[in-house]
């Protein structure tokens, strides 16, 4: 056998086209070798089965290099029955055969595959097509980027070619995502693993991410701009801010619309820095630059503001810009000037700081437990003993996020019994509220739970239509207005100030929670009647009177507008198309009578009662007919959608009305009481680039659809 590999292998100077034929040649001949060291024989593995051949016995064929590692090793003769394998480019050699024993050919692919070529790794620049990382089909990334001998019998392999923009993308959509600085690429360490991932990625520095993150921010934005452009009914606005340590504001503009689909969305439109945020200029400045870059001039139907923002110069000047640059509806009346999630918020922490001391005692309780192992057992085994039925852990609470301190408080006080007996298994423990401590506790749990579960509406993944919220504002001023008339004064003293603060916000926003429910056709102004009659009393006829002429009133701009055209399936829905010698004409599904019937009075009494009829708006029709039933499923998008050819004018209305936002804060911020602020890295970056990070990441959260989709995904080359 030796003498066999000397005679066939001796050349030094085999050409590369010559290992490339024998590639290409059948595969008859045996792949695999095994030599037995102890019998001398040669365990040979053909088409047919197996045969048996003697070391010494010189095989019928000569065998054929097929390993694609042969491209690039040659074979040189060391010394009688020797070969060594060397390396075209860095000429190093390594084992390959030694009497009867072969090495084999992983060790060569590791030295082609992974990059330990000196040469290679020297010449980086080569064209990228020439070693590029294999994949297997099976998903398991590994060292060789060449194909095992079985891939390479079924298909031909062919490189895939590397594209240094796919992972540029990829890296900028990690650094939005995730908010990581985007000084992260010139990080050492990661600069070294990105090397190991693949040597022929330039990684780039600072400003090539900054310009790869501000391209995908204006590749997405032109999927935003397709999705408004066809809107057909118009946008509202909820306007927030967050300040930077340079004293800087930064002014978050989020649109919320129902497309023609009649899905709800919202989205961040803009973050506008403005030099001075508390000038009366500063809000009218950031809406002016929503407005126009995006040209929603004449399409914007209501603004919420945030508590803080709307003083009376703000306001003011707000009024006064709109109505020049965008008339408001209904003269401004569609103005929210308070912001719900943060009007819970601020009577969670007012009723939170009345109870101040006795909170604390029960956060150091709590904490005392939580904050040893031993403490935690001890307490766990005495509210076995005492078999307190709660199922709930205690937890410590976060002071900036107010349901987690009434989470906190709820678990203590079903635990207070274990609390209760702790100092005597344990003398250390002093802390314990009183009894009428815990008293006042769960007085406060009673209305933190009312603010809780209304809070709780704007923190799902969808944003809710506008129709959900009068009951919970409604209930809200309820309870408080009986608690605070409460003979006990704990609990009068507790709820009087809230109920101030409910007060002024249903003074200021009933009308338009009035308009939002009187769009679900469960509900429509019957409810609004009644919960007048529970708050108002005897006035609340006036109220009502004040609902209904603003929602008429608002019903009757909508029937000034021009109208959408509706399409050709709208226009025929539930008719049946019938050619006649005037054209087209579409009937209600029975036969066309004849014109020269005896019927002709019967169809002037028909005309003369439609016209009576429709002497009733549309408005008038919707609100006569009678409720649907109340179930909690109820999608009021799909009913206006299926209705909008029933009440073509209420319908538009219906949608502009659904999308108003009562929330300015995001769904995650619902519970934050704290100053919003940008972090330093973000403050030190340039506005431009704090608004295409901010923006990209709201609407890369969003599946692409069918509207949004942009035919291009090209990246957008960008250099900052």
């Amino acid at each position: 056998m030796a003498s066999t590999l000397e005679n066939t292998e001796t050349t030094e100077n085999i050409t590369e086209t010559a290992e490339n034929n024998e590639i290409k040649e059948d595969n008859e001949i045996n792949e695999n070798t095994e030599i037995n060291e102890n019998n001398g024989l040669q365990l040979e593995t053909e088409n047919n089965g197996l045969q048996l051949v003697t070391a010494d016995a010189q095989p019928s064929k000569r065998r054929r290099k097929k390993s694609v590692v042969w491209e690039h090793f040659t074979v040189e003769n060391v010394s009688a029955g020797c070969t060594r394998a060397l390396c075209k480019q860095c000429k190093q050699s390594f084992a390959y055969s030694n009497g009867s024993k072969f090495a084999g050919t992983s060790h060569l692919k590791r030295h082609i595959a992974q990059g330990t070529c000196l040469r290679r790794r020297e010449g980086r620049n080569t064209p990228h097509t020439q070693l590029t990382p294999y994949t297997p089909e099976n998903g398991v990334s590994g060292s060789a980027s060449i194909p095992s001998r079985k891939r390479r019998r079924g298909s031909s392999f062919t490189p895939v070619p590397f594209d240094p923009d796919v992972p540029r993308q990829e890296i900028a959509k990690m650094i939005i995502m995730n908010d990581y600085p985007l000084h992260m690429v010139e990080h050492p360490t990661f600069a070294s693993f990105i090397r190991t991932l693949q040597p022929q990625f330039n990684m780039g520095n600072f400003s090539t991410v900054q310009g790869d993150c501000v391209a995908l921010y204006l590749r997405e934005k032109q999927n935003l701009v397709k999705l408004l452009e066809g809107l057909p009914g118009k946008i509202s606005l909820t306007v927030d801010m967050y300040m930077s340590n340079q004293t800087l504001g930064y002014v978050f503009l989020t649109g919320h619309f129902i497309d023609k689909n009649w899905k709800l969305h919202r989205r961040i439109l803009n973050v506008v820095m403005v030099p001075s945020p508390h000038s009366g200029d500063a809000l009218s400045h950031a809406i002016g630059v929503c407005l126009g870059d995006w040209g929603l001039e004449n399409k914007l139907f209501s603004i919420t503001l945030k508590k803080s923002m709307s003083s009376d110069t703000n306001t003011a000047s707000l009024r006064g810009y709109l109505s020049i640059k965008n008339p408001l509806i209904l003269k401004g009346q569609l103005l929210i000037e308070h912001c719900y999630a943060h009007v819970l918020s601020s009577m969670a922490t007012d009723a939170l700081n009345s109870k101040q001391e006795v909170i604390s005692k029960v956060r150091e309780s709590v904490k005392y437990v939580k904050t040893s192992m031993i403490h935690d057992e001890m307490f766990m085994e005495l509210k076995e003993q005492l078999q307190v039925p709660s199922s709930k852990d205690l937890i410590l609470d976060d002071k900036t996020q107010w349901n987690t301190t009434y989470l906190m408080l709820v678990a203590a006080m079903e635990l207070r019994e274990v609390f209760s007996c702790l100092d005597t298994a344990d003398p250390d423990y002093k802390i314990e509220p009183s009894t009428d401590e815990w008293k006042q506790i769960e007085t406060l749990c009673v209305y933190l739970r009312l603010f809780y579960n209304a809070a709780n509406m704007l923190t799902g993944t969808s944003y809710p239509t506008s129709n959900l919220y009068f009951h919970e504002v409604w209930k809200v001023h309820l309870e408080l207005s009986h608690a605070s008339n409460s003979e006990d004064p704990s609990i009068s003293n507790l709820t009087r100030p809230l109920k101030e603060k409910i007060d002024k916000y249903w003074n200021m926003c009933f009308l338009v929670l009035a308009f939002t429910v009187a769009m679900d056709p469960r509900f429509k102004m019957k409810l609004v009647e009644f919960s007048f009659q529970k708050i108002y009393g005897e006035d609340s006829a006036n109220h009502l009177r004040i609902v209904d002429d603003g929602i008429h009133e608002l019903f009757s701009e909508y029937e000034m507008q021009p109208s959408v055209p509706l399409t050709a399936n709208d226009e025929h829905d539930g008719g049946e198309m019938v050619k006649t010698e005037e054209g087209m004409q579409v009937t209600s599904g029975g036969p066309l009578l004849s014109c020269e019937d005896d019927l002709l009075d019967f169809d002037m009494f028909i005309s003369e009662m439609s016209s009576t009829q429709q002497t009733k708006s549309e408005l008038d029709q919707y609100l006569e007919e009678s409720l649907l039933p109340r179930a909690m499923d109820f999608d009021i998008l799909s009913w206006w959608k299926i209705n909008h050819l029933k009440y073509p004018i209420l319908s538009r209305m219906a949608r502009d009305i659904l999308s108003i936002p009562v929330s300015s804060v995001p769904p995650e911020s619902v519970f934050f009481t704290g100053i919003k602020e940008l972090d330093q890295y973000r403050s030190s970056l340039r506005p431009e680039t704090v608004e295409s990070l901010i923006c990209a990441k709201d609407w890369l959260k969003y599946a692409a659809s069918p509207e949004t989709v942009v035919t291009s995904n090209a990246l957008v080359k960008m250099e900052i």
